[in-house]
């Protein structure tokens, strides 16, 4: 009977939890329901009511909006803008992260060990730092205002991160392992490519999600250094903030469109993130 009654505690406890989150992930996305569906009324009903009001006047949706969001050329240039900078500054990262992180967990070479100490010290050096003497040393070389020249500084300040995370994710692999691919004759590319990098997946992809997360929603570097005519879309937004009242029809559909590429990101890659967080949280 006791045994009954910890069972039937334990699962309602259980339940309990499961309602909880349900309800928290409902209210994480609330603010996104309310972008999508402000994003499919036209500007009067905008500005007459909320967007809750849809769920008793459902005629209010049309897909208007969006059909004038793919005929305004500036939001559609800076979404492709956006995707020019992202997926470089991301793949940079990751395959010299991954690379300078193998190095520094398996290979030996003088000054191992305070090269990467500098690369530590680097994680706390704030962006804001840097924005001027970069400004010029770019204007100097002409990257300025180039998709070049964002990507770059992406590149840069993504790398200690990059760097710390997958060293400290490759030295976790066991030494004979790699000591028995090196006895069956593997070099340190195949090596680095064929074991090293299959380990290593998950905390591969977790970086590049941060990454990808961290560069599509950036502003600051994006207003300072990007390319005025072609912007990102965070700074096309922030330019329709400054007519709102005339340009809502655009401003609530490209919002969401920005906001639901990174969410599609980490959904699609969930597992592997997972897998990540939680080999490093075992290690």
């Amino acid at each position: 009977m006791k045994s009954f009654a910890a069972k039937a505690s334990a699962r309602a406890a259980g339940g309990a939890v499961r309602v909880f989150l349900l309800l928290v992930g409902l209210f994480w996305l609330l603010p996104t329901v309310g972008l999508l569906l402000s994003s499919l009324r036209s500007p009067s009903d905008i500005a007459a009511s909320g967007w809750w009001r849809v769920f008793t006047a459902p005629a209010q949706l049309t897909t208007e909006n969006y059909t004038r969001l793919l005929a305004n050329d500036t939001i559609t240039g800076s979404l492709l803008s956006t995707v020019l900078i992202t997926v470089p500054a991301t793949l940079l990262v990751l395959l010299i992260g991954s690379l300078a992180g193998y190095a520094f967990a398996w290979l030996e070479f003088p000054g191992r060990d305070w090269w990467f100490l500098g690369v530590v010290a680097l994680l706390v050096v704030p962006v804001q730092v840097a924005l001027v003497p970069v400004s010029k040393l770019f204007g100097a070389v002409g990257l300025f205002e180039t998709t070049a020249g964002v990507v770059l500084f992406h590149t840069a300040f993504g790398l200690p991160f990059a760097i710390f995370l997958l060293r400290n994710f490759f030295a976790e692999i066991p030494r004979e392992l790699l000591e028995a691919a090196r006895l069956d004759g593997a070099g340190e590319i195949r090596l680095f490519t064929r074991v090293v990098l299959p380990l290593g997946g998950p905390a591969i992809a977790s970086l590049g999600i941060f990454q990808f997360l961290w560069v599509w929603n950036d502003m600051l570097i994006a207003l300072i250094f990007a390319d005025s005519q072609s912007p990102p879309i965070t700074v096309a937004l922030q330019q329709q903030v400054r007519q709102f009242g005339n340009n809502v029809d655009v401003l609530a559909p490209g919002a969401f469109v920005s906001m639901v590429v990174p969410l599609v990101v980490f959904f699609a890659f969930q597992r592997q993130f997972t897998s990540g967080v939680m080999a490093g949280a075992v290690k």
